[in-house]
C-alpha cells in the first residue's frame, strides 16, 4: 500500500510518498481501508520534531473509511461497516490497524470526507465547550484562529451555548467565515490589538474563556483579556511552544484558571468518546453544526497540504484522500 513515512525530523520535505506493508490487525484491532484521512496542526508538531515521537512514523491521527478486516477478539464491527476514529498513529495511508475501542461508526448522511474531519477538530472543540470550560448561556468567550477546523466549531457549539463570541482571525476572507459561524464580534489581529480591542468590546470587564491554540505570540495577551476567575484554555502552538510564564501572576490577575488540554486525556473511556461523536455527528446530521471542509488534497501531495496549512493559507478543514 501507499503511506506517507517520516524517517527525520523537519519540514514537509521530510515526508515521503512509499509503498509499505498493508498492517496486520491484532486480536483487538480493525484493519480500516482509509477513504479519507485529516490534516491537523499536530501531524505538523510530530513532523518537526516539536511533539517527539518514535520514527520511522506513518503521519496521520485521523481517519475514515471501511472495515476490512477484523481481529478474532472484535465484536463491535464488521467487515463492511463505515468507521471513523481520532488518537491513532497512521491514516496518511490506504489501509490502517486501529484498536476497536478507538473506532465509532459513522452514521448515515455523514459522509466519509465529514467523518475524518469531525473526529480530532470536532472532538476538541466539543471537550473544549463542554468540559475543560462548560459554556453557560450569557459567558463571553474570546477564540483565536476562528477560521480555522477547530475555530468554526467552537464558534457554532459556542453561539449554541448561548455565549458571546469574540474571535481573532487574520484577513478579512476569514473574518467573513467567522461571522458565518456566529461570531459577534471578529478582530483582525494582523491590524489591530486584540487585547485592547476585546477590553473595548467588553467595557473593561474582560471574558469569561480564552480559548488559544497559537501559543507563544497571543498568551500574554489572552490571558490579560480575561476577567476576574476566568478560564485560560491553551490547546495549541501554531506560533510555537510557550517557554516561560510565572504562575504567580494568575492571582494578581484576578485568580485565574490555566489549563492544557489534551483530546487523549478528553477520550480515554469509551463512555467519552461516544458521548462527544455522537453529539458531533448528529449536529452535523441535524444542520445545527456546518463541517467547512475547504480543501482536499490527493496523498501523494501531502508536502502541499502541509504547506499550504502552516503558511495560513487554509480555512476549515484540509482532507487527504489516498
Amino acid at each position: 500500500m501507499k503511506a506517507v513515512r517520516v524517517k527525520k525530523y523537519g519540514g514537509p520535505e521530510v515526508m515521503s510518498y512509499e509503498d509499505i506493508a498493508v498492517p496486520t490487525p491484532g486480536p483487538t484491532d480493525v484493519l480500516v481501508k482509509i477513504a479519507a484521512a485529516g490534516i491537523n496542526f499536530i501531524d505538523t508538531y510530530q513532523r518537526s520534531g516539536l511533539y517527539p515521537v518514535p520514527l520511522p512514523l506513518t503521519l496521520g491521527l485521523e481517519g475514515a473509511g471501511t472495515v476490512e478486516e477484523t481481529g478474532d477478539e472484535v465484536s463491535l464491527f464488521n467487515k463492511g461497516d463505515r468507521v471513523a476514529y481520532t488518537s491513532v498513529a497512521g491514516s496518511y495511508a490506504d489501509y490502517a490497524s486501529v484498536p476497536e475501542d478507538k473506532l465509532v461508526r459513522i452514521p448515515d448522511g455523514v459522509s466519509f470526507a465529514q467523518g475524518a474531519a469531525a473526529m480530532l477538530q470536532g472532538c476538541t472543540a466539543h471537550y473544549l465547550s463542554q468540559s475543560t470550560y462548560p459554556i453557560k448561556n450569557g459567558d463571553s468567550c474570546l477564540i483565536h484562529a476562528a477560521a480555522g477546523g477547530v475555530g468554526l466549531l467552537l464558534t457554532q457549539m459556542a453561539k449554541m451555548a448561548g455565549a458571546f463570541v469574540i474571535a481573532t482571525v487574520s484577513t478579512e476572507e476569514k473574518a467573513e467565515l467567522a461571522r458565518g459561524a456566529g461570531a459577534d464580534e471578529v478582530i483582525l489581529y494582523s491590524a489591530q490589538d486584540f487585547e485592547a480591542e476585546v477590553q473595548r468590546i467588553t467595557g473593561g470587564k474582560g471574558v469569561n474563556v480564552a480559548y488559544d491554540s497559537v501559543g507563544k505570540t497571543t498568551f500574554e495577551k489572552s490571558i490579560n483579556c480575561l476577567q476576574p476567575l476566568g478560564y485560560m484554555v491553551l490547546y495549541g502552538n501554531a506560533s510555537g511552544p510557550v517557554t516561560e510564564f510565572n504562575p504567580a501572576s494568575l492571582g494578581a490577575k484576578g485568580s485565574l484558571f490555566l489549563t492544557r488540554p489534551t483530546l487523549f486525556a478528553y477520550t480515554a473511556d469509551r463512555k467519552a468518546l461516544d458521548w462527544r461523536t455522537s453529539d458531533v455527528f448528529n449536529w452535523i446530521s441535524e444542520g445545527k453544526l456546518d463541517l467547512r471542509i475547504g480543501h482536499f488534497f490527493p496523498l501523494s501531495e501531502v508536502r502541499e497540504a502541509h504547506n499550504a496549512l502552516e503558511g495560513r493559507e487554509t480555512t476549515g478543514k484540509i482532507i487527504l484522500t489516498p
